[in-house]
């Protein structure tokens, strides 16, 4: 039992929490910074209202005790208390729109090894494919028929440039708290304006009180191996300040074909605290990692692996053209750093800092076939035309950016948030030509030795570079009445937009300017503690990729979502139900293609409508155990026929791509003192994966299990625990996603009356094999 006593003015506050997996307080809250867990007003009955990274957790359970009371103006100190369901992969939430979140909780549960993406899998809304169980690479989201693309990923409000398919890069999983994912809504002061689909925001290990830290190491399928340390400095004498650092290293082989990877990982976080409501935050992480590539099957090539008959992954032959030594991702490094500074300035005014910084290098390659004529070496000497040879992807992005905003209590009932977000990003892009190594991998890029040149300069089939830069003004006036039980919110931001692309093959330039206002206005209202209601509706505005500038005569048009949302809320001491109604209008819905070379480009698919419901439902323990189930309905439709060549493809009134009609989660958790397990099941539906929608998945089932065993405290092992991991228990193969949009799979007739020829359809997600992972850990 933790007793901590806070004295104010004439009394004194005595606030009491049992710590632990039975306790009030669930871990991942109390080491949460104060923002988060006191709120503090100088009104006799108000909840403090923060958006962004310094938001009062929406999740939590209000106890109320009334502290000191000046004499000329009263104090409340407000206690909130995290209040999960479902074994963690639930929360109590009061926010006036959707939010789904995962607590520390069910992440302690899951594999080390797993990334943000692989925690969020049974969320309502969302359908994730993973490319890999090992945590060396991302993947991707579709859900409410819009991909990650159109989602804001952050990192403690900071914005992540990675995207969904490298997200793995930024965090350890030991260092996350929670994931909080608000689909179809974003903050006013976050720094999004793609974010129809809404946001997912990580936010990261606040360092402890006390000297310590966390130790594991994890050997699983594939030959995995993990080891991982974290060192906490707790409070460094009476400064404030206390810190952490952890590093961990990863080795796997790729679960289909031959590939082997390695990643070296760091993240170091410290926080200093500034009185009793104020503190400063920081968070950064470095990662190097190098991995086989896994290849995008066709549907052709998926049936063949299913029955036996062939494979899509990469060949161990160096002599092989598909051998995977010259088709993968050589050593990138990715660091990111982000600075949250929240400073109470007065009783009714507080001011928010945001920076944010990442930069990412690296490069990947993949055979090109042979080298044609008119090729020379570094040295001169000539290259033969039939010459095995590679194409790089060599990249460099830098990204920074802030977001700064005051917060004022106007009065008693309303508060004013007033704000400004700077926006950079910068992504130089080349495409040098070598010929492969002896040995038949590739090569650096920077290695001359395999370098091809034509007329004394370096052989390039790309040399890029494109960039936008973004600034946003935004306004909000949050008013609360009848107790608070009425929250009304309304608010406006208003985002200019610059974006280039520079051609260095053929020296033009070409950019675009854009000014989006995205408007937003919520209402909710609580009858009482337990049921809610809400309503909110929210303008969002997407640019299309730079590159785009260079391949298309007029540029496409910024893609335009206005998103509405009718909710409610019902909790009780024995479980949390949370029901959301969505719709979705969609003008110049921008879709990525894949193309295979690796590279992505983006077309203009029309008008689009989305409309369904979320239901999610938490049970609180019960004898230990504790179920969640979860249920989306989603009918979405094209509204356009999308152009193609000098006519139209029959699009319009299709059902719009990765929009199954249904998905379903059931969870079921057990905590005990000493045993814990937790069981997942996800089914999605069928769904179209072209335009035309002749070609599609059908629906499947995923699976996990996790296994362990707390011992008791012997030596420093404050807390020796094993777990085993599994997922795929069926060993099922089964498409859970496509890496882009294609036109048609079977001949289609235009609406010219000119028919054109099928195509190899779409390129999909393979759920990765039966894998088991064991996990030896502690805490000290």
């Amino acid at each position: 039992m933790q007793t901590k006593t806070i004295f104010c003015g004439k009394h004194w506050l005595l606030v009491t929490s049992l710590l632990g997996a039975g306790g009030i307080f669930s871990p991942a809250v109390a080491q949460s910074s104060p923002v988060s867990s006191v709120s503090y007003r100088s009104t006799k009955s108000h909840h403090i209202s923060q958006q962004g990274s310094a938001r009062v957790s929406s999740e939590t359970r209000a106890h109320k005790v009334p502290v000191a009371r000046e004499a000329s103006s009263p104090e409340m100190v407000d206690v909130q208390v995290a209040r999960a369901s479902g074994g963690g992969m639930m929360r109590r939430e009061t926010a006036s729109h959707s939010v789904q979140t995962i607590s520390r909780r069910f992440i302690e549960m899951r594999s080390p090894a797993g990334t943000a993406l692989d925690m969020v899998k049974n969320l309502p809304s969302l359908n994730v494919s993973s490319q890999d169980t090992s945590g060396m690479t991302g993947g991707s989201i579709q859900s409410r028929s819009l991909t990650d693309s159109d989602m804001g990923l952050l990192f403690d409000g900071a914005v992540v440039t990675s995207g969904a398919g490298y997200i793995q890069e930024d965090i350890d999983s030991e260092n996350i708290d929670r994931i909080e994912v608000t689909p179809g809504s974003s903050a006013i002061d976050q720094p999004v304006t793609a974010a129809a689909l809404g946001v997912m925001n990580v936010t990261t290990h606040t360092p402890g009180h006390k000297y310590g830290g966390l130790m594991d190491f994890s050997y699983g399928t594939n030959n995995l191996s993990r080891e991982f340390i974290r060192l906490e400095s707790g409070d460094v004498g009476n400064t404030g300040l206390r810190s952490y650092f952890s590093f961990s290293h990863t080795h796997a082989n790729n679960w289909i074909g031959a590939g082997t990877s390695e990643k070296k990982h760091i993240d170091f976080g410290a926080q200093k605290d500034i009185g009793s409501a104020s503190y400063v935050k920081f968070f950064t992480s470095w990662n190097q990692e190098s991995y086989g590539i896994y290849n995008y099957p066709s549907e052709d090539q998926f049936y063949a692996k299913k029955h036996g008959n062939g494979t899509w992954g990469a060949s161990s032959d160096p002599k092989s053209s598909t051998f995977w030594g010259n088709h993968r991702e050589g050593p990138w490094n990715e660091l990111f750093m982000t600075l949250p500074v929240h400073l109470q300035l007065t009783n009714k005014l507080k001011f928010d800092l945001l920076p944010y910084f990442a930069y990412g290098r690296g490069w990947s390659s993949s055979p090109s076939g042979e080298a044609g004529e008119g090729l020379s070496y570094a040295n001169g000497a000539p290259v033969s035309s039939t010459q095995a040879s590679v194409n790089y992807y060599d990249q460099r992005t830098p990204t920074t950016g802030a977001t700064a905003k005051l917060t004022y209590d106007i009065s008693r009932h309303n508060q004013l948030t007033l704000g400004y977000w700077y926006g950079y990003t910068q992504s130089r892009q080349w495409g040098p030509n070598s010929s492969i190594a002896s040995n038949g991998f590739s090569l650096n890029p920077d290695n001359l030795s395999t370098a091809y040149f034509r007329d004394g300069k370096r052989d390039y089939s790309s040399n890029q570079q494109t960039g936008d830069q973004i600034h946003a003004l935004f306004v909000q006036d949050t008013a609360r009445y009848l107790q608070d039980r009425l929250v009304i919110s309304a608010g406006f931001k208003f985002a200019m937009v610059n974006y280039w692309f520079n051609n260095y093959l053929t020296n033009s330039k070409m950019g675009a300017n854009s000014v989006a206002p995205l408007p937003r206005f919520s209402v909710s209202y609580r009858f009482n503690s337990h049921h809610q209601l809400y309503v909110n509706a929210q303008g969002d505005f997407r640019a299309p990729d730079p590159s785009n500038l260079s391949a298309n005569t007029m540029l496409p048009r910024n893609q335009y979502s206005i998103k509405e949302e009718l909710g409610y809320r019902y909790n009780d001491k024995y479980f949390d139900l949370d029901l959301s109604l969505f719709n979705y209008a969609i003008t110049n819905r921008l879709l990525s293609v894949y193309n295979t070379d690796n590279s992505y480009s983006t077309i203009n698919a029309g008008n689009q409508t989305a409309r369904g419901f979320d239901v999610m439902l938490g049970m609180h323990p019960i004898h230990n155990f504790s179920p969640y189930v979860s249920f989306e309905y989603l009918n979405a439709h094209m509204d356009s026929n999308v152009p193609y060549g000098a006519s139209y493809l029959p699009t319009k009134g299709k059902q719009a791509i990765m929009s199954p009609h249904v998905m379903a989660n059931f969870g079921l958790t057990y905590n005990s003192k000493h045993f814990f397990a937790n069981a997942t099941v996800h089914y999605t539906g069928p769904q179209s994966v072209t335009l035309v929608g002749d070609q599609r998945i059908p629906g499947y089932v995923t699976d996990t299990l996790s296994l362990g065993y707390r011992f008791s405290p012997f030596f420093v092992a404050k807390s020796p625990t094993f777990r085993l991991n599994f997922t795929n228990l069926t060993g099922s193969l089964v498409r859970t996603g496509t890496t882009g949009v294609a036109n048609n799979y079977r001949a289609v007739t235009l609406l010219n009356g000119e028919s054109i020829a099928g195509s190899g359809g779409a390129s999909f997600y393979v759920e990765p094999r039966f894998s088991m992972t064991g996990t030896i850990s502690t805490s000290f």
